[in-house]
């Protein structure tokens, strides 16, 4: 499993960026992107992302 960020829904808050213990998401163009390499699918985004813009997939 990876986060997958539905970029409709992300508001480009960095929550995530910050919440990611294995600093697997960054931000592109005010959205946030998963390196899948670096993600330990941990599933800590999708508790802290207020917009409910990342699933575990």
């Amino acid at each position: 499993m990876t986060a997958i960020i539905d970029k409709n829904k992300c508001t480009g808050c960095e929550t995530c960026v910050d919440e990611c213990p294995a600093a697997a998401i960054t931000m592109e163009n005010d959205k946030a992107v998963v390196n899948n390499d670096l993600c330990v699918d941990c599933g800590s985004c999708v508790d802290v992302c207020p917009a409910e813009a990342i699933t575990m997939e």
